[in-house]
């Protein structure tokens, strides 16, 4: 299997390849394309970006700048607003449900690095998918760590880290983020 075909497939690869490198930089290229165009024209999300994106719903927003590391694996529903300095590293799918807001500098993160020194140092990486549902609100600077699932109408709180599933209607808060009483 190719190194893509391990990312895809949930295994360890080494994400030094020249084909993830090639794919990283055609996302730059669409992130670049909506970091520098004019507000006017790009709408919601420069054509590059939007094409390619996995899906991209009706009045979606992205604000500039928005990093993504390939942009294959983002899927975003109707409605989604991403504020200024939001990134993704969509090494796995990452899907967002319809009516997600996400504060300034939220960060996605769906890599998982080797623990052992030496493999790490070779790349070897696991991609974890991360899933939004919908109506959920992410506050600013907040990061969502590889393999969390988000539930609808769901509240992370700003800048917390969130390294466990969050049930829907749950508002989390903190480094790590713990369920709020009441």
């Amino acid at each position: 299997m190719s190194e893509r075909e391990k990312m895809a497939a949930g295994t360890w690869y080494s994400c030094l390849d020249e084909e993830l490198e090639e794919m990283r930089m055609v996302a730059r290229r669409a992130v670049h394309q909506h970091a520098t165009m004019a507000p006017d024209p790009r709408g919601g999300m420069a054509p590059l970006l939007r094409d390619l994106f996995a899906s991209v719903g009706a009045d979606v927003m992205l604000e500039a700048p928005f990093h993504c590391a390939y942009g294959v694996n983002i899927s975003l529903a109707d409605r989604v607003y991403m504020n200024a300095g939001c990134v993704i590293l969509d090494t796995a799918p990452v899907r967002i449900g319809a009516h997600t807001m996400l504060g300034p500098g939220v960060h996605i993160y769906c890599a998982e690095h080797d623990h052992d020194p030496a493999r790490r140092a070779a790349g070897l990486e696991i991609a974890r998918p991360v899933t939004l549902g919908a109506n959920v609100w992410i506050g600013g600077g907040a990061i969502l760590l590889p393999g969390v699932r988000i539930g609808d109408g769901a509240i992370v709180g700003a800048g917390a880290v969130v390294s466990r599933d969050v049930a829907p209607g749950q508002t989390v808060t903190g480094m790590p983020a713990r369920a709020r009483p009441g």
